[in-house]
C-alpha cells in the first residue's frame, strides 16, 4: 500500500464482550476512497469512484447542558458505525486457504463446484477446504477425471473439527443456506464470505458465476467491498432437576426428593434469528421478555422472533416486521400471531441483553431454533440470553452495501415492484 494510505482495524465490538468472548481474526478496512481494480492508479477517477468517505454520523453531539450538567462518561463504547461506503477488504498477506461449500444433494450444483475446485487448486494452487460428506456424494466419489483434483482436498467434519485458523476466506455455491451454514461453523471470527447465486432465492448471494473466474481474481488481489453482518450470541440455560430416590441401606424406599439442579449451558452464534414458539401445542405460547434484567412485556400468540438486522428480511418480514440494512446496529423482536393489536414489532440497540423465559401462568412448554437449526424445548427454569456478538460475517460485496441490498430487495422480494403510471396528455388533462 502507498504510504499515504491509512488503514484501521475495526472491532465489532458490544458492552458486553469484554471477558465474553477472544479476539479472533481482525480485518483491515481501507477508510480513504477505493481505486478500481480495473484501472491502474494513474487513470483517471471515474464517477463511479467517487464515494463517500465521511463520517455517517455528522458532527460530534454536545454532552454539555447548560451551566452545570453534562452527560456522564462511558467507557464501554458499545460499537462504531462505519460508512457502509467505505468498507473495503484487504489482506496483511495473500491468502493461500479456501473453504468451499456446497449445498448437499443439489444434482445442479456438481459441474459448478467441479469447475471452481479445479480453478482452485490447479491455476491459483490455492489448499481447498471441503467437508467430508460433500465428497461422499456418488456423483464426485465415482469421477475418476476429477479424482486428481479431489485428492488435493483437505476434509473435515462440522461436528469434530476446527478449521476457524486454517481458512483465509470461503466460498458459497448454494442459496442462502449455504451462506447460515458457513457463519454456524465459526462460533468465532469468522474469514470473509464470497457467495454465488446457486439456489432458489439468493437475497444473501450476490455473486453469479458465469464470471466467476475474474471475480475470484478480484477477492484474491483484495480491495473489494464488505459488509459486516452482525451475528446473535446465544446462551440456552437449562435446570434440570431429577427426582432422585432416598433409599435405606436395605433396599426400602423411603422418600421421593428433589436432587440438586443440575444447569447445563449451550451457545450458539446465530446470523439471521432465535425463534421461540410454541411449538406441537395448542395453546399460545405464554414466555416473558426481559431487556437489561427488567422485565419490558409477556409474549402471548404463537412465539417472538429475535433477529438480527441480516434476519429482518427473512422470518421477521415474513411476520409484518420493517427490513433493516446489514449496517444498522440493531437488534428487531418480532411477535409471531401476537394475541394482541397493539403489539408491533420494535427495534433495540445492539449491545443490549435480552432474556426470554417461560412464564409461570404458561400453560405448556415453547420450542426455540436458532438460524432453523438446533430445535429444543424450553421448560420452566430455563433461558434463553441474547445480545450482539463479537463476531460478525464479513460478507463479501457484488458492488457495494447499499446497492447490493436494495437489489436484493427489488429482484428477490420484488419490494415496491408495481406498473407505473403514464403521464397525462393536454386532452386528458382537460377532464
Amino acid at each position: 500500500m502507498d504510504g499515504g494510505d491509512e488503514v484501521e482495524a475495526v472491532s465489532y465490538c458490544c458492552s458486553t464482550c469484554d471477558g465474553g468472548e477472544g479476539h479472533g481474526r481482525t480485518l483491515s478496512v481501507h477508510t480513504r476512497k477505493p481505486r478500481s481494480l480495473s484501472t491502474s492508479s494513474s487513470s483517471t477517477t471515474t464517477s463511479s469512484d467517487n464515494r463517500r468517505t465521511q463520517s455517517l454520523h455528522g458532527p460530534s453531539p454536545v454532552t454539555t447542558f447548560g451551566p452545570k450538567a453534562c452527560m456522564l462518561h462511558n467507557p464501554n463504547t458499545i460499537m462504531h458505525i462505519q460508512d457502509p461506503a467505505s468498507q473495503r477488504l484487504t489482506w496483511n498477506k495473500p491468502p493461500k486457504s479456501v473453504l468451499v461449500i456446497k449445498k448437499i444433494r443439489d444434482a445442479g450444483l456438481l459441474q459448478p463446484f467441479k469447475e471452481l475446485c479445479t480453478f482452485l487448486t490447479e491455476v491459483k494452487s490455492m489448499i481447498v477446504y471441503v467437508e467430508r460428506k460433500v465428497l461422499e456424494d456418488p456423483a464426485i466419489a465415482g469421477d475418476d477425471a476429477f479424482r486428481t483434483t479431489m485428492n488435493k482436498f483437505c476434509t473435515f467434519r462440522d461436528d469434530l473439527d476446527d478449521i476457524s485458523n486454517y481458512v483465509d476466506f470461503i466460498i458459497c455455491l448454494g442459496g442462502d443456506g449455504t451462506l447460515l451454514y458457513a457463519s454456524s461453523l465459526f462460533q468465532e471470527s469468522v474469514p470473509p464470505v464470497m457467495a454465488f447465486h446457486l439456489g432458489s432465492l439468493g437475497f444473501l448471494t450476490p455473486f453469479n458465476f458465469d464470471t466467476y473466474q475474474s471475480q475470484l481474481n478480484q477477492v484474491i488481489e483484495g480491495n473489494v467491498s464488505i459488509v459486516l453482518r452482525s451475528r446473535l450470541r446465544v446462551r440456552v440455560q437449562k435446570d434440570s432437576r431429577e427426582k432422585r430416590a432416598k433409599v435405606e441401606e436395605n433396599g426400602v424406599i423411603l422418600t421421593n426428593g428433589d436432587g440438586e439442579g443440575m444447569h447445563k449451558a449451550a451457545q450458539y452464534q446465530v446470523l439471521n434469528e432465535v425463534v421461540v414458539d410454541r411449538g406441537p401445542s395448542s395453546y399460545l405460547s405464554n414466555v416473558d421478555l426481559f431487556l437489561d434484567g427488567h422485565l419490558i412485556t409477556t409474549v402471548q400468540g404463537d412465539g417472538v422472533i429475535v433477529s438480527t438486522p441480516t434476519g429482518s428480511t427473512a422470518y421477521a418480514v415474513a411476520a409484518g416486521a420493517s427490513m433493516i440494512h446489514p449496517n444498522v446496529p440493531a437488534i428487531m423482536i418480532t411477535p409471531i400471531c401476537p394475541h394482541s393489536l397493539s403489539f408491533r414489532p420494535i427495534v433495540v440497540p445492539a449491545g443490549v441483553e435480552l432474556k426470554v423465559m417461560l412464564s409461570s401462568e404458561a400453560r405448556n412448554t415453547a420450542w426455540v431454533s436458532f438460524d432453523g437449526r438446533k430445535r429444543q424445548e424450553i421448560c420452566h427454569g430455563d433461558s434463553i440470553t441474547i445480545t450482539t456478538s463479537c463476531f460478525p460475517v464479513p460478507s463479501i460485496c457484488f458492488r457495494d452495501p447499499v446497492t447490493d441490498w436494495f437489489e436484493s430487495l427489488a429482484q428477490c422480494l420484488h419490494w415496491n415492484v408495481r406498473k407505473k403510471q403514464h403521464h397525462l396528455t393536454s386532452e386528458e388533462e382537460e377532464f
